[in-house]
Parts: C-alpha cells; structure tokens; sequence
C-alpha cells in the first residue's frame, strides 16, 4: 500500500477545471469533478500529451495535443476503450488535497 502525498488545496482548483501536480517525482493530472476530485497518470499513452493541461467536460478530459479522451474516474480511454493511464486514489482531509502513491 502506498502513501498518500499532500498536492494541492481544495481552493487551488476550482470544480471543472484541472492541473498537474507532482508526487513523489510522479506527474500527476489532477481534477475537479463538481467537487470531487480525481487523479490520473499526466502522459497521455496516445503520444505523450500533458493530460493535466487538458480541457475537462464534465468527467471526461481532452488530450491538448491529439484529442484523445479520458474518463478522469476510471482512467480508460473513451476514443480506444483498451487504452488506459493509471488512476490514484485520491482523499481530502480539510483544505489538503492528497494523492496516493508507491
């Protein structure tokens, strides 16, 4: 079982929106799903792209350099169901915004 690592605060992003964080020199996507947040492996397995930088439509993310899309919950891919990133379990405690890793 891993660690969970404090990444953000709850006010740094705000509901629909995203970001990459890093944790344990992982590059994380990290977003905010009406509140709820969710993390995911920042490299697209497309070609690369920063998932974090991605737009977010309600829990589905777009890829900014190919368009490939992801569930933010689950992780596998909407354009090619068999593509997948990993996926963090994510928990708040307070303010903290923390992700688990190792």
């Amino acid at each position: 079982m891993g660690k969970f690592v404090k990444v953000a605060s709850t006010q740094e992003i705000e509901p629909g929106m995203g970001s990459t964080v890093t944790a344990d020199g992982e590059e994380i996507a990290l977003f905010n799903v009406n509140g709820t947040f969710h993390a995911v492996h920042n490299t697209c397995v497309h070609r690369g792209g920063p998932l974090g930088e991605g737009s977010l439509e309600g829990q589905v993310v777009t890829c900014p350099w190919h368009g490939w899309q992801y569930d933010v919950t689950t992780g596998v891919s909407t354009v090619n169901p068999s593509a997948k990133v990993k996926k963090f379990n994510v928990k708040v405690e307070g303010t903290d915004v923390l992700v688990e890793v190792g």
